[in-house]
């Protein structure tokens, strides 16, 4: 399944000649008893109603796949008499038959661990799969009709406590609590629709937190295999890290960091037909990769071996790609701030240099304006007519003042802390 068939099969989940026909589902409540139930024509229903259906059968299928969409495989016994078996006849009856949605959502409220109200949602649709040509062009004839059944299971929370406007008795008061309806936390599809083709054989699962998979849910539940998420094998790989090499190393965080950098270091990199650099996404992580990073970073020979038993141990004979181990947000976010940290200090070195170069070119332009000007002075006679003789920036000349200091007259020039004196060709700082 790629990211592709999710996006074909989203962009029919609309209000008007959408794929979707049918909806239907369950409240149930915090006693995991049944509230309601109901079972009807999609496009039966208000527009309002339709809009927030669809809203939601949208989210089904969103976020990122190996994190948000997993792609569950049925066990082999699961074809005749298992689960798979038992959406095949789900889909195949439209969602028309009640006794099947009632035995569908008894297994949800049985095997789901939920300690607040929420609705099951079931929406049965058919997609006519376009021909396409070789240059990715659509014809009008059908490839293939993909009947399907999309669930969610939406919390139910009551609204927000607040004032309203009253009609009843024209006042302001606290307004009515109901309970209204979020997104889905929980989704699934039956069948997979994978290389734009339905896949009996496996069933999209959708969770909107990665960190939790719901993993005995996954298996008691919809009866498929169960699988981790991206976030779910990272953090659990990061933890077994951390725990082993938080006793003998100082900087836990920044050991942890430089793990990862070596290991990204070591996914190998292919040049696309644009020229640019693609990292080989299903390189997976071995033992030998693993230890490589680990001896890199200065992690005792001891603790590499412990490091690498544990992480065998939790993964419980599961392959493991080298990206879901790299939280590569961090890693480029730390990369962000190294780039500004530079730049700033680039930029604070430009600025110290220019005012020196501005001093010295003032000095230099003062120097030779002086010597220019005593030339001229020389050879008038001028510099004999007067005792002193006093040059000053053009910006200081007004600044230029006298006080009388212990009975004398004084010359007075304001100097700021970084100002610069020129005295008879002497530079000094007063």
């Amino acid at each position: 399944m790629q990211k592709r068939d999710i996006l074909e099969i989203k962009r029919g989940f609309k209000k008007d000649d959408g794929t979707l026909h049918r909806v239907c589902g369950c409240y149930v409540n915090l006693n995991k008893e049944k509230v309601t139930t109901f079972n009807e024509s999609l496009y039966s229903l208000e527009d309002e109603v339709l809009h927030k259906y669809v809203e939601i059968s949208k989210k089904l299928l969103s976020g990122n796949l190996g994190d948000n969409i997993l792609e569950l495989p049925f066990p082999l016994e699961a074809e005749n008499g298992g689960m798979q078996q038992f959406f095949r006849g789900l889909v195949d009856s439209e969602l028309k038959n009640d006794e099947l949605c009632d035995r569908l959502y008894d297994r949800i409220i049985e095997t789901l661990d939920h300690s607040d109200d929420y609705l099951i949602l079931l929406f049965y649709g058919i997609y006519d799969v376009p021909l396409k040509t070789s240059d990715n062009m659509k014809l009008d004839e059908s490839e293939e009709v993909f009947s399907f059944v999309l669930g969610g299971i939406c919390p139910v929370d009551l609204s927000k406590a607040g004032l309203g406007y009253l009609k009843e008795t024209n006042t302001i008061g606290p307004r009515i609590r109901d309970r209204v309806v979020g997104q889905p936390q929980i989704g699934f599809m039956f069948p997979t629709f994978s290389e734009r083709s339905g896949d009996i054989h496996s069933l999209t699962y959708y969770v909107k937190d990665p960190k939790d998979s719901h993993r005995s849910f996954v298996e008691e539940g919809l009866g498929t295999g169960s699988k981790r998420t991206r976030t779910e094998s990272m953090n659990g790989v990061h933890a077994v890290i951390r725990r082993a090499i938080s006793p003998v190393v100082s900087e836990c965080e920044e050991t942890m960091l430089a793990i990862q950098e070596s290991l990204k270091d070591k996914i190998p990199v292919h040049v696309d037909e644009d020229g640019e650099e693609i990292m080989d996404d299903d390189f997976l992580l071995t033992d030998e990769l693993l230890l490589g990073a680990l001896e890199e970073n200065a992690v005792p020979g001891s603790i590499c071996q412990q490091i690498k038993e544990e992480v065998g141990s939790y993964l419980e004979g599961e392959s493991l790609k080298v990206c879901d181990v790299i939280d590569d947000k961090k890693l480029k976010a730390i990369e962000r701030q190294q780039q500004i940290e530079n730049l700033q200090s680039e930029k604070q070195q430009l600025i110290v240099e220019n005012k020196e170069l501005s001093k010295e070119l003032v000095n230099k332009t003062f120097e030779a304006v002086a010597d220019v000007q005593s030339e001229m002075d020389e050879s008038s006679g001028f510099s004999q007519t007067y005792d002193i003789i006093l040059r000053v920036k053009p910006q200081k000349a007004n600044q230029v003042t006298s006080k009388t200091v212990d009975g004398k007259k004084c010359i007075l020039i304001p100097i700021e802390e970084d100002e610069y004196i020129n005295l008879n060709g002497v530079n000094t700082k007063l």
